[in-house]
């Protein structure tokens, strides 16, 4: 399985789809499917059954998945989108940085 480019924790900005623009943080990644999800993007109502934790039931609004093809991690300097590079750090590790304006990413 490939690596993916985005973590979870990540300040990413979507490229595509009805959300274009919508940036946000990163609330879990599936590396299996290739998909994320991310806070306020990609929002769907679910219908749910009254529960303990939600009571009252009824139509509930929350984050679906979204492909990581479609999204871009944001620049930690520009603030603009950007791709991810790998490079090895003074101590040796694997770091990755921003190819837009050579910043790591945290």
């Amino acid at each position: 399985m490939a690596k993916l480019h985005i973590k979870k924790g990540d300040i990413v900005i979507v490229n595509a789809g009805e959300d274009k623009g919508k940036e946000g943080k990163v609330l879990s990644v599936d590396p299996e499917k290739q998909r994320a999800v991310v806070e306020g993007v990609n929002i769907v109502s679910k219908a749910t059954k009254p529960s303990a934790a939600n009571p009252q039931g009824g139509i509930v609004k929350k984050e679906a998945p979204i492909h990581i093809s479609n999204l871009s991690v944001k620049d930690p300097k520009t603030g603009a989108a950007t791709r991810i590079g790998r490079r090895k750090d003074e101590n040796g590790k694997l770091v990755r940085y921003s190819k837009k304006s050579g910043e790591e990413i945290k």
